[in-house]
C-alpha cells in the first residue's frame, strides 16, 4: 500500500470541519447499519430460503470478511483515484447492493451480493476516519472521534430496530430496502462536502501482496464456516482449504519480508511501532466481541422463545443504547488515561457475557434487553481508547496504510470469531441432545409423573414430537451458553495485554 492522497494535514475553519464531521458521521452509520441489519431478520432468512443455522450464517459471515479483505486496498484506492471518488463509488455500489440483496432469488445470490456490499462499504469506515484525525488538531481527536463514533452507535440502533418491523410487517428483503435512503443522504453529502487533493501522488498496488493475503483470508473463513458441517479435519475438503490459507499466508509472508522497500502491500515499518501491535491484537479482539451477541441471539430467541422480528429488533437496538451512554461519557473521559478505561470495557464485557451464559429456556425481554445493553456499553468504552493507544506514537505518513490494517484485523475478528461461535452452538447442541435422549425412555420413572410428563407421552405420535423437540430445545439452549461462555473467555484473556501499553506524557 502506498501513501493515500489524504495524508496531507488540511487546513480547514471551524464550521467547515464540522460539516465534514457530520458528513463522515453519515457514511459510517450508513455502513454499520448493513452489518447489524441482516441479523435481526436471520431466522426469516432461514426459514424463507431453506438453510441451516451454519449456512445463514453466511449471510453475516461473508460480509464481513469481504469488507477485511477490501479495506487494506484503501490507501491504493485513494491515492490511484482520489478520496472523493473513492468515497463516491463505495456509497455508491454500497447503496445498489443493499438494493440487490433485497431482491436477491436465492441464499448463493443473498450471500454473494453481502459480499458484494461489503466489498463496496470496507473504504468508507477507516478513509473517514483517516480524514477526520487529518481534519481535526491532535488536541481534539478524542472529542472528534466521541462525536464520529455516534455513527457506528446510531446504525445498530436504527437498523434492527426499524428493520424489525419492516421484517414482520413485510418480509425479510425489506431490512436492505430500507438502507437506500439512507444510502442517497450520504451519496448527496460525499459529492457536497468532501474535497478532492490536487497533490495526490502516483501509487501502484502489490498485486501479489494483496491476492495472497485475500486468499489466505477467504479461505480461512471458508474453513470456518464449512467445518462443522464437514467434520473439520476429517473432512478433504476442509484440509486443502486449510493447506490453502497457509500456504497462502505463507507466500504473503516471504513475499513481504523480501520485496523492496516501499513497494510491499503491508509497509513493515508501521511493526515497529509497539503500541500499533498491540493496538492491533487487541482490536482484533475487540473485532471478535463486537457483533457476536447480536448475531447469536436472534436465532436464540427464535428457536427457544418464537419472538417476532420486532421484538427481536428492539431488544438488539438496546445495545445502541449502551453503546450511544459509553459515547458520550467517551466525550469528557478521553482526556484520561486510555488503558484503565478499556480495561473497564472488557470487564463490562465479559459480565455481560457471562450473564448471558447464564440465560435458560425462560429468558425474558428484560434478560436480553439489559445485558444487550451492558455488552453495548463495554463496546462505547472501548472503541475510543483502542484507537487513541494504537495511534499515539504513529508516523502520521503512516496513519492511512495503518488505519487499513487496523479495521482489516477488527472485521476479520468478527467474521472468524462469530463462526467459531456458531461451531460451537452446533457442535455442544448435537452433543447434549445425544447425552439427553437417553434419558428419554419409559422405564424412567420420573417421566411417568404427570406433573412431570405434561403434554409429552409416549403413547402417541404427537407426544413423542413433543418430547423431542423439548429435548431439542434444551440441547440448543446449552451450545449457546457455551458459546457465550466462550465469549466472556474472550473478554478477559486481552487484558493483561493492556498494561503493556505505553502511553507518552501529554504534552503542555
Amino acid at each position: 500500500m502506498a501513501a493515500t492522497d489524504s495524508t496531507m494535514p488540511q487546513e480547514e475553519a471551524a464550521p467547515n470541519r464540522a460539516l465534514v464531521l457530520v458528513t463522515l458521521t453519515f457514511v459510517t452509520m450508513l455502513y454499520a447499519m448493513t452489518v447489524t441489519i441482516a441479523n435481526v431478520s436471520l431466522p426469516q432468512m432461514q426459514g424463507a430460503l431453506s438453510a441451516t443455522t451454519d449456512q445463514i450464517a453466511l449471510v453475516v459471515t461473508f460480509n464481513i470478511v469481504a469488507t477485511a479483505i477490501v479495506t487494506p486496498m484503501t490507501g491504493w484506492l485513494t491515492g490511484r483515484f482520489g478520496r472523493r471518488n473513492t468515497m463516491i463509488w463505495g456509497v455508491g455500489g454500497f447503496t445498489i447492493a443493499s438494493f440487490l440483496c433485497g431482491a436477491a432469488p436465492n441464499l448463493e445470490t443473498l450471500i454473494l451480493f453481502r459480499a458484494a456490499q461489503g466489498a463496496f462499504g470496507a473504504p468508507l469506515v477507516p478513509l473517514s476516519q483517516a480524514i477526520l484525525l487529518e481534519t481535526y488538531p491532535k488536541k481534539d481527536h478524542g472529542f472528534a472521534t466521541s462525536i464520529y463514533g455516534t455513527g457506528v452507535v446510531l446504525g445498530p440502533v436504527i437498523a434492527p430496530t426499524l428493520g424489525g418491523y419492516l421484517s414482520e410487517l413485510l418480509s425479510w428483503r425489506w431490512v436492505f430496502f430500507m438502507i437506500i435512503p439512507f444510502g442517497v443522504i450520504a451519496f448527496t453529502g460525499v459529492i457536497t462536502l468532501i474535497k478532492s487533493r490536487s497533490d495526490r501522488p502516483s501509487t501502484k498496488l502489490d498485486w501479489t501482496g494483496f491476492i495472497s493475503l485475500s486468499i489466505a483470508v477467504a479461505a480461512a473463513q471458508l474453513m470456518l464456516d464449512r467445518g462443522e458441517r464437514n467434520d473439520w479435519f476429517n473432512s478433504t475438503e476442509i484440509i486443502a482449504i486449510a493447506g490453502l490459507s497457509c500456504l497462502a499466508l505463507y507466500f504473503f509472508v516471504a513475499h513481504t519480508l523480501t520485496a523492496k522497500p516501499g513497494t510491499a502491500f503491508l509497509n513493515i515499518a508501521i511493526l515497529k511501532d509497539r503500541n500499533y501491535v498491540l493496538g492491533l491484537l487487541i482490536v482484533f479482539v475487540f473485532g471478535m466481541l463486537n457483533f457476536t451477541p447480536m448475531t447469536l441471539l436472534p436465532p436464540l430467541l427464535q428457536t427457544v422463545q418464537d419472538y417476532p422480528d420486532s421484538i427481536i429488533g428492539w431488544l438488539l437496538g438496546a445495545r445502541g443504547i449502551g453503546t450511544l451512554v459509553a459515547f458520550a461519557m467517551m466525550v469528557y473521559l478521553s482526556k484520561l488515561d486510555p488503558r484503565p478505561i478499556l480495561i473497564t470495557g472488557f470487564l463490562i464485557q465479559g459480565l455481560a457475557g457471562f450473564a448471558m451464559a447464564n440465560f435458560d429456556v425462560n429468558v425474558t425481554t428484560f434478560d436480553v434487553a439489559w445485558t444487550s445493553c451492558l455488552q453495548g456499553f463495554g463496546v462505547g468504552l472501548i472503541w475510543v481508547p483502542v484507537t487513541l493507544i494504537t495511534f499515539s506514537t504513529m508516523d502520521p505518513k503512516l496513519l492511512p496504510e495503518g488505519m487499513a490494517i487496523f479495521h482489516l484485523l477488527r472485521n476479520f475478528g468478527s467474521s472468524v470469531f462469530i463462526s467459531i461461535s456458531f461451531a460451537v452452538v452446533i457442535r455442544t447442541g448435537k452433543t447434549n441432545y445425544s447425552e439427553m435422549v437417553e434419558q428419554i425412555s419409559p422405564f424412567n420413572e420420573r417421566l411417568g409423573m404427570p406433573f412431570v410428563a405434561g403434554r409429552w407421552s409416549f403413547d402417541s405420535t404427537e407426544g413423542l414430537a413433543a418430547i423431542s423437540g423439548e429435548v431439542g430445545r434444551q440441547a440448543v439452549m446449552v451450545g449457546y451458553v457455551n458459546a457465550f461462555y466462550l465469549f466472556s473467555l474472550a473478554c478477559v484473556c486481552v487484558i493483561p495485554f493492556v498494561f503493556l501499553v505505553r502511553m507518552k506524557r501529554a504534552s503542555r
